[in-house]
């Protein structure tokens, strides 16, 4: 299971740093106040002072991208847009097509969605994003669109924490299953993004070319952040005066350095529709959650947290010890039971493969949160990704990312 690793050997723009509230931000965004840029060539763009280090996750003849960016937001999408830049110029514009047919909405109508989300959104985010879109060549609101397309998009997931009594080591394993969309063609343009950031916490993001939001995503703190979308289609419109969860995601693992603090992050946002999520700490806390964030739903209804081993959890009796879990009813209970003690990241591997919604297993991920390493498989073709083998990342090992310096930041 496990694959080797090879390496192959900015000036900073903020925006809306000082637009003091959501609708004078939103109004920004959309020109409604100002003028807008409609033409490329009517500003110069900063010197790329930085480069991207372009390393390759590999097991036998699979290989994936991994790209390793550092310095400020608007540097970092830079560079991994200049690294990425014929991947994103051939996955955007066909993705954003296919997502438009999907949610029958308009390039134009998801620019408005974006410019409503982003309001109460990280700057941070819209900084990666000004540079993905100067790094890559591809326009800024073609890759705005994108982001906001999820948003207005019904999906479904799994995920599994597991730690202290349930493994063999101790360590904090989670697993992450993208079940999404497997028409866009996401998985034929994969990347794992690790982010260097000269303020925050470094952290990966298996992902996308083109897509700075986190499905999910791991920092050098030991934080892990899984996602479940419960909202069915028949709830739409569903609310966008909201960050999408791949967005605070991203703050979340900026700033993360603890459960705790990682809750707190979580808690402070607005809700947009309903979901599952799985949060792990492998370093601080050394725990993980089960979390139900339902809207719209009454106030006492919106929001559960569960522990392990939790009367009062949905899938009581069927809890453990040292374990959170959201599958959906596709049978990870007794294989979690009868390998408990035992349980290791090529185990959680097989497990994750067990209980996908086939037919829509884009990208199936399983970190040790306490070393510091991963498993990423995506789907390839017409092989879904439980099908297919995984790569492993020693991301302790990876140059200039999860190494002691970086720690250290």
């Amino acid at each position: 299971m496990r694959a080797s690793l090879k390496l192959s050997g900015v000036l900073g723009v903020v925006f809306f740093g000082t637009i003091s509230t959501a609708a004078d931000k939103r109004d920004v965004i959309t020109g409604d106040k100002g003028s807008s840029v409609s033409e490329a060539n009517v500003f110069a763009r900063p010197d790329a002072a930085k480069r991207a280090i372009q390393t390759v996750a590999t097991n036998g003849a699979v290989e994936v991208p991994v790209v390793v960016v550092h310095g400020a937001p608007y540097e970092m999408g830079r560079q991994l847009g200049a690294a990425m830049q014929s991947e994103i110029q051939q996955f955007v514009p066909q993705a954003l097509e296919a997502l438009c047919a999907e949610t029958k909405l308009s390039q134009e109508t998801l620019c408005e969605v974006w410019a409503r989300t982003a309001a109460y959104a990280d700057d941070r985010v819209e900084q990666e994003l000004a540079g993905l879109a100067d790094g890559s060549g591809v326009s800024l609101a073609t890759l705005q669109a994108l982001h906001a397309a999820p948003l207005v998009m019904p999906y479904s997931c799994s995920s599994i924490a597991a730690w202290g009594d349930a493994t063999e080591d101790g360590h904090l394993y989670q697993t992450r299953n993208l079940d999404w969309s497997l028409e866009v063609g996401a998985h034929e343009h994969p990347v794992i993004v690790v982010y260097v950031p000269d303020e925050g916490i470094p952290h990966v993001v298996p992902s996308f070319a083109g897509v700075v939001g986190a499905h999910t995503g791991m920092n050098a703190k030991g934080i892990v952040l899984s996602e479940m979308g419960d909202a069915p289609e028949k709830e739409a419109p569903y609310f966008v005066h909201a960050p999408h969860f791949t967005i605070y995601f991203r703050t979340m693992l900026y700033d993360g350095d603890s459960l705790a603090r990682a809750l707190e992050i979580f808690q402070s946002q607005p809700m947009t529709k309903r979901y599952h999520f799985v949060f792990g700490d492998g370093r601080t806390d050394k725990r993980g959650v089960k979390i139900r964030a339902h809207a719209p739903e009454t106030p006492g209804e919106q929001l559960k947290i569960w522990r392990d081993n939790d009367s009062s959890d949905e899938f009581a009796p069927n809890v453990l010890s040292c374990v959170v879990y959201n599958d959906e009813g596709r049978g990870a209970f007794p294989m979690l039971k009868a390998d408990f003690g035992k349980l290791n990241g090529e185990k959680l591997v097989d497990l994750a493969n067990r209980i996908p919604i086939k037919g829509g297993n884009v990208v199936n991920v399983v970190y040790d949160a306490t070393a510091l390493r991963m498993w990423v498989t995506y789907a390839k073709g017409d092989q879904e990704a439980y099908q297919r083998p995984s790569v492993f990342l020693d991301l302790k090992n990876l140059e200039t990312s999860f190494g002691e310096t970086a720690l250290a930041n």
